[in-house]
This record gives structure tokens, sequence and C-alpha cells, in this order.
């Protein structure tokens, strides 16, 4: 028995959860969208996803189960086939006695369970679950790396013939025979198996880069997790060509060259995930190291809340993002999630009334009626000439994907000052930073006031893992060795001015003494590592009409930090504290992003 809206709507106003005038508005989205009332319902937040499912499983007259909560042995998993759960949606996860409990989507498919009985031969009992459920536990159908690695090397290891087997010593085997082979060891199963492997665990596992790196005696692969580098594997050194070449395949890459570096980029596209993965290739002494950033696109569109700015800050940026002209530039260390912040900028000012250009380097993500250009220096199209050409082209808002010279940073303060609205990044530490770095470049200061909205400085920290996530207070150790690296006086100021910290306490020692934060011990949920996902961390500065008189007069970082601050600005460590306190990242990790 599958709910239909009509029905869901009548259980829901039986059993009083929701406002009979806010369901029929709901319902009306429904029909004008065609999204189903439950999704309606639970993205208005009206009522709560778990309510909704317990809701369904209460009708249909069976237990609901969350099966993110519950440990299931790996025997107990593996009773119903991969591709049989996959397929139909339905999972093992109890045995008790002759009766096996399976959770499914769908519980009224009676031919499915018909056959997981005859198949099995155990009497089964259906509960209602949820797509997160059924998508968590197929994760761990998935087989350790060791594991298919392992299979796959001792099964060409006992082989006579194959890319695995031969002279241990590459460097004692003749370069022309190595490059004429090449296609064909990209093409040998095994190399095949193990590049496949390497892409399906680094996806499972949310990786964002993948390293390959040959060492004198074997080649290491690393998964980089929520920033943080991992060994993945290790394999033998002769499997090194094979891997290589079937990579530059993927990419469409010259197999035969070894001395200079290369640039690719190629697509998997599966039912679960959509995945770009972008490949650089460089010589080094025992070989060609890989690096492949992973691009997820049919991961959804962020909105900035979610990525983290504060209510002031996102009041801010939302003010100066809606402004006809203007610049709004990003700034912090590669890797700092700034293209992202500009994505999502883009995203909400992407209406059919907008035309938006950008010059990236790379295009990282696709946008839908977005103009997006790959600048090309080897041909001429560097963001300058780019920019030079795009003013012609009717925009009225201009991504330029870094600020790096005096030629591209003088081009997108004429665009701004022309009437667009200009989107950019620049490598400084921090948003007062930004100013001066700019004048360094030779812009007149007078310019800088009259086109910046607003600055956003940031970092990104690790979220702690909130399903083994463990409260605890800091020792005086600890506060002592934060004590040395912030001003913590001014930080717990700032914590009580917005209501974070409510200890009407005026020793600042005492309060963070006495504040709880937040560490995850580590879980399967988070691979053991506390962790999982990451937020930013902002200071975002609005180009007010006070500082705009200190930039006129070509005042220094310290001033105008002091000014903004002065106005209401939170610093990036301040935000820091703010999230650890709040439970969202742990004290460490803003440690480790903010210190100098």
């Amino acid at each position: 028995m599958q709910i239909n809206d009509q029905q869901l709507k009548s259980f829901l106003l039986d059993v009083g959860l929701i406002d009979e005038k806010k369901l029929e508005e709901a319902l009306k989205k429904s029909s004008k969208s065609g999204r189903k009332l439950e999704e309606i319902i639970i993205k208005d937040k009206l009522v709560s996803k778990d309510k909704v499912d317990k809701l369904k499983a209460y009708v249909l007259g069976i237990p609901f189960i969350d099966l993110t909560q519950e440990d299931i042995p790996k025997e107990i998993i593996e009773v119903i086939p991969e591709p049989v759960a996959r397929k139909y949606q339905v999972i093992a996860f109890k045995r008790e006695g002759r009766e096996l409990k399976v959770a499914m989507i769908d519980p009224s498919d009676l031919q499915i369970l018909d056959f997981i009985r005859k198949k099995t031969g155990f009497e089964i009992v259906p509960c209602l679950t949820n797509e997160e459920s059924v998508k968590y536990v197929l994760k761990q159908y998935q087989r350790s790396l060791e594991a298919e690695f392992g299979d796959i090397i001792q099964c060409e290891e006992k082989s006579e013939e194959g890319i695995l087997t031969g002279d241990k010593n590459l460097k004692n085997e003749k370069k022309g025979e190595d490059d004429v082979d090449l296609k064909k060891e990209a093409e040998d199963m095994p190399i095949v198996k193990i590049v496949d492997t390497l892409l399906k665990h680094a996806v499972v596992e949310g990786a964002s880069d993948i390293h390959i790196e040959p060492e004198e005696r074997d080649v290491v692969a690393r998964y980089r997790v929520d920033g943080i580098l991992h060994d993945a594997m290790t394999l033998p050194l002769k499997v090194l060509p094979g891997i290589v070449a079937r990579i530059k395949i993927l990419a469409n890459l010259k197999i035969d060259e070894h001395r200079l570096p290369q640039d690719g980029r190629f697509k998997i596209k599966t039912p679960d995930y959509k995945v770009a993965f972008r490949v650089s290739v460089l010589p080094v002494f025992d070989g060609e190291k890989i690096v492949m950033r992973l691009l997820d696109e049919s991961s959804k569109n962020l909105n900035l809340e979610q990525i983290g700015f504060s209510k002031r800050d996102l009041k801010v940026v939302e003010i100066s993002a809606k402004k006809p002209n203007g610049m709004v530039l990003v700034t912090g260390p590669t890797g700092s999630g700034k293209t992202t912040t500009l994505y999502t900028i883009l995203s909400v000012l992407n209406t059919p009334e907008v035309n938006i250009s950008t010059l990236e380097d790379p295009v990282e993500y696709r946008m839908p009626r977005v103009n997006q250009t790959q600048i090309n220096p080897k041909i001429g199209l560097s963001f300058a000439s780019g920019l030079r050409t795009l003013l012609r082209q009717d925009p009225d808002v201009i991504m330029v994907g870094e600020i790096r010279d005096h030629e591209t940073a003088e081009m997108a303060i004429h665009s701004a000052l022309t009437g667009h609205l200009v989107l950019s990044t620049l490598h400084t530490n921090s948003a007062s930073g930004t100013l001066p770095r700019l004048l360094e470049m030779g812009i007149e200061s007078f310019l800088l006031a009259s086109t910046t909205n607003v600055i956003i400085a940031q970092r990104l920290v690790r979220k702690v893992c909130p399903d083994c996530k463990k409260g605890y207070h800091l020792d005086e150790a600890m506060l002592k060795k934060l004590s040395e690296l912030y001003d913590l006086e001014i930080i717990m100021k700032i914590l009580k001015q917005r209501k974070i910290i409510k200890s009407s306490s005026s020793d600042y020692k005492k309060v963070l003494l006495d504040l709880e934060f937040f560490k995850g011990e580590g879980c399967n949920h988070c691979h053991q590592r506390g962790y999982k996902g990451r937020v930013g961390i902002f200071e975002v500065m609005e180009i007010t009409d006070e500082i705009k008189k200190l930039l006129s007069k070509s005042a220094g970082a310290e001033i105008l930090e002091e000014k903004a601050l002065e106005e209401g600005m939170t610093t990036i460590v301040q935000d820091g504290f703010s999230k650890a306190v709040q439970g969202i990242t742990s004290i460490e990790e803003v440690m480790r992003v903010t210190r100098e």
C-alpha cells in the first residue's frame, strides 16, 4: 500500500500534526510544482521528516526503522545480495530465529517479499524505512580497498602473463617497449578494476581529491576527505604504468608523454551519483604523480545559511549581493571554499531577468543559465582580456575567478563602475588585508572606496560528527595554549554580545572553563574520524561610509579592521569560537585553520 497525498492529508489532520490552513497551502504548492505533498511539508518544516515516517508506518500497521542508528552485522546485510537490495530498496537488518526483519521503502511489494522468503528460507517481517537509511546501508556493501585490491593482485601474481608480472625494477625496462604496450596495459582487466575501485571508493567516502603518488618501492593512493589527506592503499610499483595510462585514456591525454605535465577531465555517471574528475599529471622522480579533483555534479545547490554565515553576516552579504553594481570580494587561502561561496551567491542571483557571465580557471561546476568561460593564457584568453570581451556581452553580473594582477583588478573596477555587479576572489589572510593588496596592485584608493560593496574572508572547518558527538571541558593546559594564540577576553566579550554565551561572569577564563565544547569519538558514520562534512567560518567586512573615508585616505589593514570591528564585524577566529561553542565544530579545528 502506497500513501497518496489525499490520504496523507487526512492522516495528518486526524492526528493533529499540522494546521489545516497551512496544509491547504502546501497542497496548492504541491499541485503547482508537481512535487509530492510529503516533500513540501518537510522542506517547509511544517512537520518533521521523522514524524511523517512514523505516521506512514503507523498507518501501514508496521514498525518504522531508522537504519542509520542500527549496527547491522555484515552477515545479516549480505543475506540479500547487493543488486537485489539496490534495485528493490530492501535491506535485511535483524534475524531472530527463523524470522528475518527487512526494511523497505515500499512494504506493500509482496512480490519481492515472496522472492526473499523463497531464496532465504526465512519468514520475512517487513518494516518501513526511508531513502537515507537504504543509501546508508548500501554503502556497507562496499568491500574495503585492501580486500578488493588484494584479490586483484593475488590473482594476477599467480598468472604467468599480464601487467602485474615481470621484472620488479621498472627502471631496467626499455622505455620504447613500455610506450608500445601502454595502451594494452591500460585496457588490462586488473588495471581497469584497480582504477574503477579507487574512483568508486573515493566517491563513497566523500573525498574531494585522489592522490596517486609513486615512491621508490611502491605506489601510495591517498584521499582528501573534509580537507585532510588519509592513506587509502599501497600498491606494487609495477602497476603504476598501467594506472597512469588508464587515467590518461579516460581524461583524453597523451599516454606516451612522460616528461611534461598534462591536465584533463572525465565524468562518471551512475544511478547513485554523477561526478566529474579533474585530472592533473605531473612528472616526478619515481614516475608520474596524478591528482584528481572530484566535482559532484549531482549535489544540490547550498544556500548562504547552509555554508555557515551567521544572521548578521548573512544579512550583509545578501544586501551587498543584490546591489545593481559594485564588487563582492571573497578571500582566503587555496582550499578555503571561496569558489563554493561565489557559486552560492550566483545561485541566489541566477534568475531569468539577469544575464550572468563568468571567467574561471578552470570551470568547476556547470550552472544552468550562466555563461561560463574557461580562461586559456596559451591563446591569449586571460582574466583581463576575457573581462574586456565580457563587457560587450551585455552582462548584469560578472564573476572573475581570481584577481591576480593590476590589469585584471583595473578591469574589474571599471566593470563595477559602469553598472555591473562583479564577484571575484583574492588570496589574503583577512578581509581588512584585501583592500591594501589592491592598492599595492596600483588601484587608486578612491576607486576602491566607490566600488567595493563587501569583502568576505573565510576558512573551512570540519563539523563534529553528530552521531558520536561528546561534550567535554577545557583543561588548564589547553586554556594556556589558547591564551597564547588568541585574545580570549575579546572573543568572550563578542560571544556574549551575540548571546551565544549567557554567563554573567566577567572572568573570561572561568567562563571558558565552564563552557562545554564538543568532539567526535569516531563511529561508522564518520569512518572513525570524529568529523563529518565541513562548514565555513567567516569575517564579513561591509564597506560602510566610515570605512570608505578611511580607504580614500589609503588607511592600512589594522586601521580598517579596527573600524570594521567597531561597526560589528566578527573575525574568523571569533566566528570559529562561536561555532565551537554551539557544537558545530571543535576548538581543535578552529586552532588548526586559524593559526598563522
